[in-house]
């Protein structure tokens, strides 16, 4: 199974102290270690975490992000065309909440056949996809 990689759970991952911390190193050394499980994100939330991660809690987490942890991970470099459908996606919902990487997210998992979203934002719900832990 494919499950798409979102910044609410990686940043999650690199912070001991947040509330989420638990749930997400346990789903991802449980069943995300699982080998038949892909991990894929895309560069914006890469470009996303890293400045997240830098600001909160500096250059140490962002060294354990890129050298350690995003390896693991199938990065997609958003294109053209994704980021065009996905910033005509975001221009048509501004009363929402979702940000445009969330809509990147969503079109590159509708667009991949992803249903999965390692997840601690609600909108990947409210857009149809189941998420875990």
């Amino acid at each position: 199974m494919t499950t798409f990689v979102d910044t609410s759970a990686l940043y999650p991952l690199l912070n001991a102290d947040d509330d989420d911390h638990a749930a997400a190193a346990g789903w991802l050394g449980g069943p995300g270690s699982d080998p038949a499980e892909e991990l894929v994100t895309h560069s914006y939330v890469v470009i996303e975490t890293t400045a997240l991660v830098h600001r909160r809690l500096g250059g140490d987490a962002v060294r354990a992000f890129l050298e350690h942890l995003l390896p693991t991970i199938g990065v997609v470099y958003v294109d053209e065309p994704l980021h065009r459908a996905a910033t005509s996606a975001f221009l048509a919902s501004l009363r929402r909440r979702p940000s445009l990487v969330d809509w990147v997210s969503f079109e590159m998992m509708r667009n991949g056949g992803i249903e999965q979203a390692f997840a601690f934002d609600r909108d990947f719900e409210t857009q149809g996809f189941r998420t875990v832990p």
